[in-house]
C-alpha cells in the first residue's frame, strides 16, 4: 500500500521548480541526519516550443494513435501485452516487493516453536553422579521461543523505507521499459515504411531509366548515339537494379525486429506496411519544462532511488548504536511424557540483552561510507536525470520543427526535378538535347526522391522520440498507479 502512497505523493518538487529552482530536503529518524541538497535551474519555457505550446492541449496517452496507423496501433497494442523487456521489469516488480516484505520482517517478532524428546542410558561408572542409581533416562520438553529486536535508533524502519523506496523505482523503471518499448516499436514500423517508399522510388526510377535506354538503342541503332551514351545509360539502369536488394534487406531485417518486440517468431510474423506519406504526424505540445518532473518516469525512478539511499544512510549510521533484544522463552517440560502437561512441568525465560559494537575493523563505518557514497551517486543521476530530459524535448522540438520545414523544400526539389526530367525526355525524343543533360537530369530526380523519403522518415522519428522525451503523454499519478499494480 506504501507503494501507492509513493506514486500518489504531493508535487513538492513541482512547486518549487515552478520558481525556477528545485531543492530536494528529506528529513530522517535519526538526529542529526544529513540531506544532500539539490539546486537545479528549471526553464521557464522551452526554447523552441512554439507560441501558446505551453497551454496547449496535452498528448493522450495512447499518443501513437495520433499516427493514425491501425497496424502501428496494433503493434504497440501487442507490445504493451507481450513483450519480453516489459515482462522481466514487471518480474523486477514482485523481487522488489518481496524485498519490502524481507526489510520489514525485522520489525516484527520472531516466534518459533520446539519440541524436543531424549533418551539416555547411563554407563556403570557414571552412576555414583546420579546419587547411585542408573540405568534409562528420558526428557520431554515443548515450548515456544520469541525474540524482538527493539528499533530504538530506527534502523529497521530506515531499511524498511529504503525497500519501498526500491520497489517504487522497480514501478516506475517498467514504465521507462515500456515507453522504450513503444518508441522502439514505432522508429522499427517507421523504418519498414520508408524502406518499402524507397523501393517504390526506385522501381520507378528505375522504369525511367529504362526508357531512356530504350530510346537511347533506338538512336544508337539509327547511328544518332554513340557507345558511350549506351553505356553510361547501361551503368545508370544497373546501378537502380542494384540498389533494391539492399532495401529489401533493410525491410526484412526491421519486420524481424518488430517480430521480437512483440514476442512473436519471425518466420510467421507478417508486416503489411504501407508508405510513410500515410502517416499522420500528430501535433506535439510540450507544455512546461517542470512537468517533466512527473511526465519523465526515468526522473521519478531516479527520485525514487535517492530517496532510498537517504534511508539507506540512515540505516548505516543507526548500526553504530547499541542493539537491544528482548528474548523468552516458554513451554513444558518433564521427565515422563505422560507428565509433560501438568502444571509443574511449566516454565519460562525472559532476558534482555544489550549489544554495542566496539571494534569490528572499521565495517560499520566502511558501510556508512559505502551508503553515503550511493547516496552521491543517485544524486548526480537525479540531476542528469533532469537535465538530460531538458534537452531531449529540446533535440526533439528542433528536429521536428527543421525536419517538417526540409520536407517542404524537398518537395520542391522533387516537383522541379522531375518537370526537369520530363522536358529532358521530351526533347531527347524530339533530338533537341544531349544525352549528358538528359542523365544529369535523371540523377537529379533520382537523389531528390530518395531524399525526400529520407526526411519522412527523420520528421517521424523525431515526432516519435519527442512522445518520448515528453514522458509518452502527461500520466495521472492515480493511471501510472494502477497501471503497475
Amino acid at each position: 500500500m506504501r507503494n501507492l502512497q509513493v506514486l500518489r505523493k504531493p508535487a513538492r518538487l513541482l512547486r518549487v521548480a515552478a520558481l525556477g529552482s528545485l531543492s530536494l530536503g528529506l528529513t530522517g529518524c535519526i538526529p542529526g541526519a544529513e540531506r544532500p541538497e539539490l539546486s537545479l535551474e528549471v526553464p521557464a519555457s522551452y526554447k523552441t516550443a512554439g507560441k501558446g505550446d505551453a497551454d496547449a492541449a496535452v498528448p493522450a496517452l495512447a499518443w501513437w494513435r495520433g499516427f493514425r496507423s491501425p497496424e502501428l496501433t496494433g503493434l504497440m497494442e501487442s507490445a504493451q501485452l507481450y513483450n519480453l523487456d516489459i515482462a522481466v521489469a514487471i518480474a523486477q516488480i514482485a523481487q522488489a516487493d518481496a524485498q519490502v516484505g524481507v526489510s520489514g520482517a525485522a520489525l516484527l517478532p520472531s516466534v518459533s516453536g520446539t519440541a524436543n524428546a531424549e533418551r539416555e542410558k547411563l554407563a556403570t561408572g557414571s552412576s555414583s553422579s546420579l546419587g547411585g542409581s542408573s540405568g534409562t533416562f528420558s526428557q520431554y520438553s515443548l515450548g515456544l521461543s520469541a525474540s524482538y529486536i527493539v528499533d530504538f535508533w530506527g534502523k529497521n524502519r530506515a531499511t524498511l523505507s529504503a525497500s519501498e523506496e526500491s520497489a517504487t523505482s522497480a514501478r516506475y523503471n517498467r514504465e521507462v521499459v515500456a515507453l522504450t518499448t513503444m518508441a522502439t516499436v514505432a522508429n522499427t514500423y517507421f523504418q519498414v515504411l520508408a524502406a518499402q517508399d524507397q523501393i517504390k522510388v526506385t522501381r520507378r526510377n528505375l522504369a525511367a531509366a529504362e526508357r531512356i535506354l530504350a530510346l537511347i538503342k533506338s538512336q544508337f541503332a539509327g547511328g544518332t548515339a554513340s557507345q558511350l551514351d549506351l553505356s553510361q545509360q547501361e551503368a545508370l539502369v544497373a546501378t537502380q537494379r542494384a540498389a533494391i536488394p539492399p532495401l529489401e534487406v533493410t525491410v526484412g531485417q526491421n519486420i524481424a525486429a518488430l517480430a521480437v518486440l512483440v514476442a512473436r517468431a519471425p518466420a510467421d510474423f507478417k508486416v503489411r506496411g504501407g508508405s510513410t506519406t500515410q502517416i499522420a504526424v500528430p501535433r506535439v505540445t510540450p507544455g512546461l519544462p517542470s512537468e517533466l518532473l512527473y511526465q519523465r518516469p526515468d526522473i521519478r525512478q531516479a527520485e525514487a532511488q535517492l530517496t532510498s539511499s537517504n534511508f539507506s544512510v540512515d540505516a548505516a549510521r543507526a548500526a553504530f548504536f547499541p542493539q537491544i533484544q528482548l528474548t523468552g522463552t516458554t513451554g513444558f517440560q518433564s521427565a515422563a511424557l505422560a507428565s509433560l502437561f501438568a502444571p509443574g512441568a511449566w516454565y519460562y525465560t525472559l532476558a534482555a540483552g544489550l549489544t554495542q559494537p566496539l571494534f569490528d575493523g572499521f565495517l560499520l563505518e566502511s558501510q556508512l561510507k559505502l551508503a553515503k557514497g550511493q547516496q552521491l551517486q543517485n544524486l548526480q543521476a537525479y540531476r542528469k536525470a533532469v537535465l538530460s530530459a531538458f534537452a531531449d524535448v529540446e533535440k526533439a522540438l528542433i528536429a521536428l520543427q527543421k525536419y517538417t520545414l526540409q520536407e517542404r523544400l524537398q518537395s520542391d526539389v522533387v516537383a522541379s526535378s522531375r518537370k526537369a526530367f520530363e522536358v529532358a525526355e521530351t526533347q531527347l525524343r524530339g533530338g533537341t538535347v544531349n544525352l549528358i543533360t538528359v542523365l544529369q537530369a535523371q540523377q537529379t530526380l533520382f537523389t531528390a526522391e530518395n531524399n525526400l523519403v529520407t526526411v519522412r522518415l527523420n520528421k517521424l522519428l523525431a515526432a516519435s522520440s519527442l512522445f518520448q522525451a515528453l514522458g509518452g503523454g502527461w500520466t495521472p499519478a492515480g493511471t501510472l498507479a494502477a497501471a503497475v499494480q
